[in-house]
């Protein structure tokens, strides 16, 4: 069934369009040091090559600000966004240094002109603006208002931003609404997704660790994107950054919303399983995620049921007592002692890779 996406208005980041309709942009930010130029570059060089499409980098202070323009030199492809808070100059630095966009709420930098000086610099480097609501930061008398955090109150805080912006005649807005409990986020989503037509970024804020946040965004960002809410996303994991563009890409493809890299089907394993599937699978996983054709990749343990189970599958493995089974679209190629299965798997999705080229 094809998901009916929300309409939305059209912005761009450097060359990523968000919005009008355009496919789901995946993005996520650096943990380096902002000032630590050679390793913040590195770091979004390797977001980049793994897939992600908008970078967010935080801007503490002056000194990071100022780092931005030797980062923006060293990393012209990639769309940079500068995270703000409080110092409007901040942010008048980073447009300068070159940026694609801002994420600050304009609430919390500073009186109207301060605002204004930021408005009119975003207007002439044309510059997009995310406003970025959390359930942990909301404005005291909203909560008094509400009686504490409720995805009204969430709502009514992110338009507060919003109006402010919209009488500076800025429009070129995208919205978060973010809380790391999921039912919260969704009610919020959906709530301003009927009252506004502004692209909306999509996450669960603090979600946890690979295991227990994947889980949580999974769901909530899945809710979502399922209802058609959500143009760009990030999975907010505590591990490497580049785990949140592969977590993105995944949610993505499950839904049928992208088909960028490989799909892997692994099978849960079994008493009829003779080899390690769980150290394979693993293995086979992290040496897929540089590829970006849509291939799907199967990684079965049983030599009698995974090939028809998996004849879905462009290739895959299926293991039995020793050896594998390396299969194509359900056809048996070969069989590989255990030890070189991964190596054959690899071998047989390059070649595979070559043969299409050559078409």
């Amino acid at each position: 069934m094809e998901i009916r996406r929300r309409n939305s208005r059209a912005l761009r980041l450097g060359n990523v369009q968000v919005g009008g309709g355009a496919p789901v942009s995946v993005q996520s930010m650096t943990n380096t040091d902002t000032r630590d130029v050679a390793a913040t570059v590195a770091q979004i060089r390797e977001l980049v090559e793994v897939g992600g499409e908008i970078i967010r980098v935080a801007v503490p202070d002056q000194e990071a600000a100022l780092a931005l323009r030797r980062i923006r030199a060293e990393v012209p492809e990639a769309a940079l966004v500068a995270d703000i808070h409080f110092d409007h100059r901040l942010a008048l630095a980073a447009i300068k240094a070159g940026v694609d966009g801002l994420r600050l709420n304009p609430g919390n930098i500073g009186g109207r002109k301060k605002v204004t000086e930021v408005v009119r610099a975003a207007l002439e480097r044309e510059i997009a603006i995310r406003i970025g609501v959390n359930a942990g930061s909301l404005d005291r008398r909203v909560l008094e208002r509400f009686g504490g955090v409720t995805a009204e109150a969430m709502v009514v805080s992110v338009l507060q931003h919003v109006v402010i912006l919209e009488d500076l005649g800025f429009s070129a807005m995208k919205i978060s609404l973010k809380a790391s409990d999921v039912p919260l986020t969704v009610a919020a989503y959906r709530l301003l997704a009927d009252q506004v037509d502004y692209p909306l970024h999509v996450g669960i804020t603090e979600a946890g660790t690979m295991r227990g946040g994947l889980v949580k965004s999974a769901v909530g960002i899945g809710i979502l994107l399922a209802e058609g809410i959500g143009d760009t996303i990030r999975v907010s994991l505590t591990a490497p950054p580049r785990y949140e563009v592969w977590a993105g890409f995944e949610i993505l493809k499950a839904l049928g919303l992208r088909h960028r890299g490989v799909e892997l089907i692994s099978c849960p394993t079994c008493g009829r399983t003779e080899i390690d599937v769980l150290r394979i699978a693993a293995e086979v996983e992290e040496r897929l995620q540089g590829i970006t054709r849509p291939l799907k990749v199967a990684v079965m343990g049983c030599v009698v049921n995974g090939p028809g189970e998996a004849r879905e599958a462009d290739v895959g493995i299926a293991g039995g007592k020793g050896v594998g089974l390396l299969f194509r679209k359900g056809e048996p190629v070969r069989t590989v002692p255990e030890s070189e299965l991964v190596d054959a798997l690899m071998e047989e999705i390059e070649r595979l890779m070559n043969v299409e080229e050559d078409l």
